[in-house]
């Protein structure tokens, strides 16, 4: 199982959009954790959508396809629920 997923940071005012294979609850601790990269500038990350695949593949391919959106309207909408995946 992978999970598809969508972070998002009051304190930045940011979505952070990813995948893993790993439970949600560890990957968010890692991602409020120090380290350095995008997530770790700030501790306030929350889990706000999430879609469950069958394999680490098909979710970083979901990944890259709502990257690729480059809309925070669209991202919001998808967190809505008002625009179901694959569109």
């Amino acid at each position: 199982m992978a999970l598809f997923y969508i972070l998002y940071s009051q304190k930045a005012n940011k979505f952070y959009i990813g995948h893993t294979t790993e439970l949600m609850n560890e990957r968010l601790r890692k991602h409020n954790s120090n380290h350095i990269g995008f997530t770790g500038k700030f501790k306030d990350w929350v889990n706000v959508y999430t879609e469950t695949y069958a394999t680490k593949e098909i979710a970083y391919a979901r990944e890259r396809e709502v990257k690729a959106w480059k809309s925070r309207v669209r991202i919001q909408r998808l967190i809505a629920s008002l625009e179901p995946p694959g569109l």
